[in-house]
């Protein structure tokens, strides 16, 4: 009883300076409750099973996910949102490396996947580096407004860069440098390749660590082994350098000791100020044999047109691949990729549900997005952000869905990026019904905030909100099963072993998609749209 009086309030407070709805706060409550733990778990079996061989782009499993999709929006009323079709055309290349390779550096040869993984952006099959300088150019990072430019000075023409992973904030904790722990997008590995591109370079390296990256070496030698996608582009990317990719931790303290430099001192050098220095006469050769394929994945985008305002759309994101099956594992060979993201793309289906239950639709338009190729560098949000079907200025808003909590109900809900947009406010007003707070970014080094697929919303200028879960449980059993749990899902984040689990507590995604939805439905009602904060740096047009 409680519940349903908080959220009358909630939504009594929020639909002030509008005309009337046709809902009543009872028909609202009704659709929250209606998302549940059974169904939820229904279709993340189902998307996370082996049949769906982990939803690759361009794969059969890409095909049954797009058809279970469209089943489940035509039955609930849905519109194709695209024209005539659920469907968004989406040109992607895969570039697939031939693990036979062996990085040489310093009269030795590192082993591919054990202590390296190299390959290359360029359409092309073959591509190499032979007797390339190394040069150390600390975070690799040239970024004007903060007066750090790591390439100050510095012609790497032909030469191989080596970088750290993340950015000096997070080495230094020191809020005035950068954005102190929070990563910025200049501490992603996609910059760091790009910005050696621009400057020249016919190499990239990168030092994997894993307090700095926010994953273990398993994860770089899955992720960017094996089928790699990219767009089709005229010019091949052949304005990117010619290899790129990582190397361990201990490797690179090996390369540093062979030209005369220490790790350790390169790197605290590094994090205080704009650092670069030539490795000895160390060089880097290697060539990548790759097998070029070129396909069509396809996002899928559906809409419930709004009762009064049906070109107004806010859009619920997730993605629907996984990284699908690598024939050449031993063992389990399907990357299921049930929590990453068969739980969101399975809650996007829920939400959408809750809406179609409304009696009158909200007034302004519903519109769900589940995009392609968002491991392979939020390409399918990418593409959609370049080639929008709905265009910005009639985009309200943007709520993202990518690993949904499965650790039980919490008191708190996280939210990544947290102070950016008006969104945040209207969370927090939804949660006290639930009885939660809002508290900050769990993982701030991490850089979530552009690591999915809001990132390419929100460079549209669109105020866009990545939020779930949280760090306080419930009550004591919950905390219990927490502190179980996240060690399993920690150790299988891209890994084979994502599949769905009984044991799993879902009723703490519940929670957030209720929230989701009922953020979604306050927005569409309300009379002015979100906004971004004066601080944030997405602010509109």
């Amino acid at each position: 009883m409680k519940l349903k009086m908080t959220l009358s309030a909630l939504t009594i407070a929020v639909l002030s300076g509008c005309v009337s709805t046709s809902n009543t706060p009872e028909n609202v409550k009704t659709a929250y409750d209606s998302i549940n733990t059974q169904q939820l778990a229904e279709h993340i079996k189902t998307l996370a099973s082996d049949e769906f061989g982990g939803r690759a782009p361009s794969s059969k499993g890409e095909e049954l996910t797009l058809a279970y999709l469209t089943k489940h929006f035509k039955s609930l009323g849905y519109e194709p949102g695209n024209g005539d079709s659920f469907l968004q055309e989406v040109d992607l290349v895969s570039i697939e490396a031939d693990a036979n390779m062996a990085l040489k550096i310093g009269g030795k040869d590192y082993l591919y996947k054990k202590e390296m993984v190299m390959g290359t952006s360029r359409i092309s099959p073959l591509e190499s580096i032979k007797d390339s300088e190394l040069v150390f150019v600390g975070y690799g990072v040239n970024a004007p407004e903060y007066n750090w430019n790591d390439y100050d000075g510095l012609d790497v023409k032909g030469k191989t860069v080596v970088m750290l992973v993340n950015d000096p904030g997070f080495a230094t904790k020191d809020p005035s440098m950068f954005t102190g722990e929070a990563m910025t997008y200049y501490g992603r590995w996609t910059y760091k390749y790009e910005e050696a591109s621009r400057q020249g370079a016919a190499g990239a390296i990168i030092v994997h660590e894993t307090a700095p990256a926010s994953y273990p070496w398993s994860v770089v030698e899955n992720s960017w082994s094996g089928e790699q996608f990219g767009f089709q582009k005229a010019n091949k990317n052949m304005d990117r350098v010619a290899v790129e990719g990582w190397v361990t931790v201990d490797v690179a303290k090996e390369l540093f000791e062979k030209a005369g430099l220490n790790f350790t001192d390169a790197k605290a050098k590094a994090a205080k100020g704009a650092y670069h220095v030539d490795m000895g006469d160390l060089t880097a050769s290697i060539t990548v044999k790759s097998k070029i394929k070129t396909s069509t994945s396809y996002n899928f985008i559906a809409t419930l047109p709004g009762s009064k305002k049906p070109d107004e759309h806010i859009i619920y994101s997730a993605h629907w691949d996984h990284l699908g099956t690598d024939k050449n594992r031993k063992g389990d060979q399907i990357y299921n990729g049930a929590h990453d993201n068969a739980t969101g793309t399975g809650g996007m289906i829920e939400v959408a549900e809750a809406f179609a239950k409304l009696p009158t639709r909200p007034d302004r338009s519903m519109t769900f997005l589940a995009v392609t190729a968002e491991e392979q560098g939020l390409l399918g949000s990418k593409f959609y952000a370049a080639n929008p079907v709905i265009p910005a200025k009639k985009t309200v808003a943007n709520i993202n869905m990518d690993s949904l909590n499965l650790l039980g109900k919490v008191k708190d809900i996280s939210v990544v990026g947290i102070g950016k947009s008006d969104l945040d406010d209207m969370l927090a007003n939804a949660a006290k019904a639930q009885g939660r707070v809002v508290s900050g970014d769990p993982r701030p080094a991490s850089g979530g905030y552009y690591r999915s697929d809001h990132f390419a919303f929100a460079n549209m200028g669109v105020p866009a909100m990545y939020a779930g879960g949280g760090t306080e449980a419930i009550d004591d059993a919950t905390a219990n099963y927490r502190k179980r749990m996240s060690l399993v899902l920690r150790g299988c984040y891209h890994q084979p072993c994502d599949r769905y689990r009984d044991e799993w507590d879902l009723n703490g995604a519940v929670q957030d998609l209720q929230l989701f939805y009922q953020v979604g439905y306050d927005i569409s009602q309300q009379a002015e749209w979100p906004q971004w904060k004066a601080t944030s740096e997405f602010k509109r047009n």
